[in-house]
C-alpha cells in the first residue's frame, strides 16, 4: 500500500496541511486558470507555454518564477506516480473550482487508475458563507479529511467533461451544461454562474466585478485604492480573487475614476454606473479570454440572467 498524495489549492492550504502531519506527500497546484486563455490538454507543452504568456504579460510573472513556482511542481506532480489514493483540497469559489477542473481532467488522463478524493467544505460563517479550508482550526481539518467523498469514474468523466465546456469558444454550452448539480461537486453550479457573471453586461459593458468596484467606490467613499480593493475582497462573494487581480481591474477603468486617493468616480464613471453609457467599446480587447472563449464577443444579460453571442 501507498500513502496518498495530497493536492492543494495554494501555499496557505499547504501549510495548514502540513500542520494536520497527514501521511503521504503534498502538491500545491499554483495556477490561476480562471484568468486568461485555457486549453484542454492541460499539462502539455503548449499548454504551460500559453499559461507563462498569459502570467507574463498581464502580471510580469518572470520565466524564472514561473518555472520555480509552478512548473517545478507540476514535474513533481508528475514523477508521483503510484499513489493509489489522490486528495483534493480545493476551496468553492470560483478560482479554485476552475483550477479542480484542470487538474481533475489530467489525473483522469495521467492516473486512470487512483482512487481520487475530494475534501469538503463544512463550517460556515455569521454570514452563511463557507469557511476556507485554510482557516480552519486542525480539529475541524481532520473533520473535513475524515468525510472526504470518492469520485466515481462518471465523476470524473463529468468534471473533464465540463473543464472541455469551459475550454470551448462558446460558454453558452458551458452554462447550460451545469444547470443541474451534480452531488461531486456541489459549489460547481454556482461557480460557472460567477464565471457568467465576468462577461461584460448588456447594461454598460462592464462586468459583475467591475461593476461592483464602481458601486463600492460611489457608496463607501474608501480614502484610498488599497481600502478600495480590501472592500472589494471582503464583498467579492464566490470568485475568490486576490488583490492583484482587483489592482489590475482598478487600472483597466482608471479613465472612470476622478481620483483614486480618495476614490471618486468622475461624470463618466457616474454614467456608466447608471446605465446611461456604455463602456464597452473602451474596454474591448480580442486578446482578453476567459477559458477558451474570447470576454468580448459575449454578453451578460442580467434580466433574464443569460449569456448572448454577439
Amino acid at each position: 500500500m501507498t500513502t496518498p498524495l495530497h493536492i492543494t489549492n495554494g501555499d496557505s492550504m499547504t501549510g495548514s496541511l502540513m500542520r494536520l502531519e497527514l501521511k503521504g506527500d503534498i502538491i500545491t497546484w499554483r495556477e490561476m486558470l480562471c484568468e486568461g486563455k485555457t486549453t484542454i490538454d492541460v499539462g502539455s507543452e503548449s499548454f504551460w507555454r500559453q499559461r507563462f504568456e498569459f502570467l507574463h504579460s498581464r502580471y510580469k510573472v518572470s520565466k524564472q518564477n514561473f518555472i520555480d513556482l509552478t512548473l517545478k511542481e507540476y514535474r513533481n506532480l508528475c514523477n508521483h506516480k503510484k499513489q493509489q489514493e489522490i486528495v483534493l483540497w480545493f476551496e468553492d469559489d470560483l478560482f479554485c473550482q476552475v483550477n479542480m477542473l484542470g487538474v481533475l481532467s489530467w489525473l483522469l488522463k495521467q492516473r486512470p487508475y487512483a482512487d481520487v478524493f475530494l475534501v469538503s467544505l463544512s463550517k460556515t460563517d455569521t454570514k452563511g458563507a463557507l469557511v476556507p479550508l485554510s482557516q480552519l482550526s486542525v480539529d475541524e481539518l481532520k473533520e473535513c479529511y475524515s468525510n472526504k467523498v470518492l469520485l466515481s469514474t462518471d465523476d470524473m468523466e463529468y468534471a473533464d467533461f465540463i473543464w472541455q465546456l469551459y475550454c470551448e469558444k462558446n460558454p453558452i454550452r458551458l452554462y447550460n451544461a451545469v444547470k443541474r448539480e451534480r452531488a461531486a461537486f456541489p459549489y460547481l453550479k454556482k461557480a460557472i454562474h460567477a464565471h457568467c457573471k465576468r462577461f461584460p453586461s448588456v447594461q454598460n459593458g462592464l462586468n459583475f466585478l467591475e461593476n461592483q468596484m464602481l458601486r463600492i467606490a460611489t457608496e463607501e467613499r474608501p480614502a484610498s485604492r488599497e481600502q478600495l480593493i480590501g472592500s472589494i475582497l471582503m464583498n467579492q462573494e464566490n470568485y475568490g480573487y486576490g488583490d492583484q487581480q482587483y489592482y489590475r481591474m482598478s487600472k483597466r477603468l482608471r479613465p472612470l475614476f476622478k481620483s483614486l486617493n480618495p476614490v471618486l468616480l468622475n461624470s463618466k464613471g457616474m454614467a456608466v454606473l447608471e446605465g446611461d453609457t456604455n463602456f464597452y467599446p473602451v474596454l474591448r480587447n480580442d486578446n482578453d479570454y476567459l477559458g477558451g472563449a474570447p470576454k468580448y464577443s459575449f454578453l451578460y444579460y442580467e434580466e433574464n440572467d443569460q449569456l448572448l453571442k454577439l
